[in-house]
């Protein structure tokens, strides 16, 4: 059965069970194809990102050793501090690392299968009711979202997220079809390992699909609200064993909990990681976003056209507004179905709203949200977006031969090759033969569509064909660009550099040493024999484009020497948001006599710390953690720690004398000098041991060793 029984504004007969839609033979093709193509575009190179964002490599190193460290997603083996979100997004990476050794592949493959699961969950979700083109077209806009070929080959945990709120979706849509407990059940299951996967963002699209099974669920109100019940139970005990866990642990026995102030993961979710987000008010952060649609701060402009601005709109907008519209013309088309879901066209319209429901949620929340928020956040939206274009299309191209259909799907095509003409401008310099095709051929599609549905089937191919290729063409370049380059550090983005827009880590603060060499296809390295020439402005990647249309923040970290440079701390955010590179000497004297440690060094801020500990394989506590600003451990703490000897080294600031500033790693992070709630423990703790210790460099980073005090210490 398929959507060809939807007329325009249709009566709403009893029909079959959606899962009656027949197989056509090019299905399972067609279906292998998309998630073998997923694959591949996901696998591509993947080993160029290095260790991606090294927060979570390290925190997936220990884990890997340590099974405590396993369980509470601490940051390294000796247990001292988490990381800022629950463990949920690491374990798979953590497996890998356990069965097949610490490396990029290891780390990020789990999260690109995670990336061909959403893809096989989203198209199963969409065939149910609107038939198999309808989902491999899903399947399709979703692999191409440029946000998702990033966020499906990096070790952020919104992968897993974005795939447990796709798997929600699609076990809700299955307990409308005929109001079945079970389905309704791991529905609940599936968002609280969401919430330990990103803590209060699961919840986000709560609210539409509650609504929606309470409202057209087939069956009595008191069942309804029953099933809801239960499937909030279900989500308390898959979200809340974690918690209770780690509630009722005994404090000083397991790690500080990272991005809290008073060592409470409740404290953490309900500030820093949740309603902190909403408002701004993140005790612990380095900035906020701007309030009420104004200055954006340090997280850009609020206000309803943010996921439209130039630093996010080439993430996820490239089909953005033909969702909306397709939104629309799917609730038109199904407005007169019954409100129960025990019709075609009754599931159909719960799929729209469903989809539709937890897109338009998100958005806003992403639109108005005033505390920190990366463009990545945004690849959540991804499969809602994909959902509705597909089921979109599926409805208006069975009804084609109506004129109302015919212009909403024209004017759709016409207004996506206009949006996609716009971003691929912001990238200036970008392939420009690509913005103006895309436009000519999109505009062409969608003038000649109309005549083609009524001049006979031989010209219909061609005009939807050119079509979908000028809506897909730019997000398809995007994502080649992005899978062909390098990506590492917190705040990664998709595609080449935008106007206005934001460039990811590699172009904060990351460099080719001196004297390494460029990575090939890299313009701007310097000439052969002469490899400091054209040397980049300061925080820039040497021998990696710097003008228009360059990659956004991508430098590859593969072996060839990449180091910080920049300004204080060695570029972005004070050397808060990437690593640094550790010399040979440098990992030598963190391995030497490593086991007679708990910790073979110390140093203030995650990234900081996370670079020494993944070239040394040995643990390094991070002071402070991810900002350095978390009130652990305490000075006196510490103390005890050297006084016992469980740490061999302080990592100081690099380069030089210490205590100038200066140099490529190890500096102190700025909202650690700042002071600010925990700011003043890692200060103290530094000044403490500058005051006891001997400053020594070791490969270019300073060095004080902890078990030799050049002064009494308390």
């Amino acid at each position: 059965m398929t959507t060809a029984a939807l007329p325009l504004f249709p009566p709403a007969p009893p029909v079959a069970a959606p899962a009656a839609i027949a197989r056509p033979r090019w299905e399972r093709p067609a279906l292998a194809g998309l998630l073998f193509a997923t694959a591949v575009l996901l696998l591509w190179d993947l080993g160029a990102s290095g260790y991606a964002n090294s927060f979570y490599s390290a925190a997936v190193q220990a884990g890997s050793e340590s099974w405590k460290a396993f369980f509470f997603g601490s940051s390294d083996a000796g247990n001292s501090i988490t990381v800022d979100k629950p463990p949920a997004a690491l374990w798979p990476m953590m497996l890998s690392v356990r069965m097949f050794g610490l490396g990029a592949w290891q780390i990020l493959v789990p999260q690109a299968l995670m990336g061909v699961g959403t893809t096989a969950v989203l198209y199963a979700a969409v065939r149910r009711s609107f038939g198999p083109a309808a989902g491999l077209i899903s399947g399709a806009v979703l692999a191409l979202t440029p946000v998702a070929a990033l966020m499906f080959r990096f070790n952020n945990p919104d992968a897993l997220l974005t795939l447990l709120m796709t798997v929600t979706v699609y076990c809700v849509l299955r307990a409308l079809d005929g109001a079945r407990t079970r389905w309704l059940v791991w529905a609940g299951v599936a968002v609280g390992f969401a919430f330990l996967t990103k803590t209060l963002q699961a919840f986000v699209i709560l609210p539409p699909l509650a609504l929606l099974y309470a409202v057209c669920a087939p069956t009595r109100l008191r069942r309804r609200l029953g099933q809801l019940l239960l499937s909030g139970l279900a989500m308390v005990v898959a979200g809340g064993w974690w918690v209770a866990v780690v509630e009722l642990w005994p404090a000083d026995s397991r790690p500080y909990i990272g991005g809290s102030q008073n060592n409470s993961f409740l404290e953490l979710t309900l500030g820093y990681n949740g309603l902190g987000r909403i408002n701004g008010n993140e005790t612990g952060s380095v900035g906020g976003g701007g309030r009420g649609g104004a200055g954006g701060g340090g997280w850009g402009e609020t206000g309803i056209d943010r996921m439209f601005s130039a630093n996010i709109g080439g993430q996820i907008s490239w089909l953005l507004p033909a969702a909306l519209v397709m939104l629309v013309a799917g609730l038109v088309v199904t407005w007169r179905a019954r409100r129960t879901t025990d019709s075609l066209e009754g599931t159909a319209r719960a799929a729209f709203l469903a989809w539709g429901g937890s897109l338009l949620v998100t958005g806003l929340v992403f639109s108005y949200m005033q505390g920190i928020f990366h463009e990545y956040y945004t690849v959540a939206l991804a499969p809602f977006v994909a959902a509705l274009v597909g089921m979109g299309v599926a409805v208006l191209w069975e009804e084609r031969g109506s004129a109302a259909a015919a212009c909403a799907l024209s004017g759709t095509l016409g207004l996506t090759a206009v949006w996609s003409y716009v971003l691929l401008g912001r990238a200036t310099g970008y392939l420009p033969w690509l913005r103006w095709t895309v436009l000519v051929a999109g505009v062409l599609a969608a003038a000649g569509l109309p005549f083609a549905v009524r001049a006979g089937r031989r010209w219909v191919p061609f005009a939807a064909g050119l079509g979908i290729a000028a809506a897909l063409a730019g997000p398809f370049a995007y994502c080649l660009t992005t899978v062909t380059t390098g990506h590492t550090g917190s705040i990664v983005t998709a595609g080449p550099a935008v106007a206005g827009g934001r460039g990811g880590p590699g172009g904060m603060g990351m460099r080719f040493a001196p004297g390494g060499e460029a990575p090939r296809g890299f313009p701007g390295a310097g000439a052969a024999g002469n490899p400091g020439a054209g040397a980049p402005p300061q925080g820039a990647l040497r021998g990696a484009p710097t003008g228009p249309g360059a990659p956004a923040g991508q430098g590859r970290q593969d072996g060839r020497g990449l180091e910080r440079v920049g300004g204080p701390g060695g570029g972005g955010m004070g050397g808060l948001l990437g690593g640094t590179k550790v010399s040979a000497g440098a990992t030598a004297a963190l391995r030497a006599d490593a086991g007679r440690y708990t910790w073979a060094a110390a140093a203030v801020g995650s990234q900081n710390a996370a670079s020494y500990q993944l070239a040394s394989g040995r643990p390094v506590m991070a002071i402070g953690g991810f900002n350095g600003s978390d009130p652990s451990p305490t000075l006196a703490r510490f103390q005890e720690y050297v006084r016992a000897g469980k740490i061999h080294w302080f990592l100081g600031q690099s380069g030089g004398s210490a205590g100038t500033g200066a140099g490529q790693g190890g500096e102190t992070p700025a909202a650690a000098r700042a002071g600010g709630p925990g700011g003043g423990t890692s200060s103290a703790i530094e000044t403490w041991v500058k005051a006891h210790f001997t400053a020594t460099t070791i490969g270019g980073a300073t060095f004080y060793d902890l078990t030799a005090p050049a002064t009494a210490t308390p």
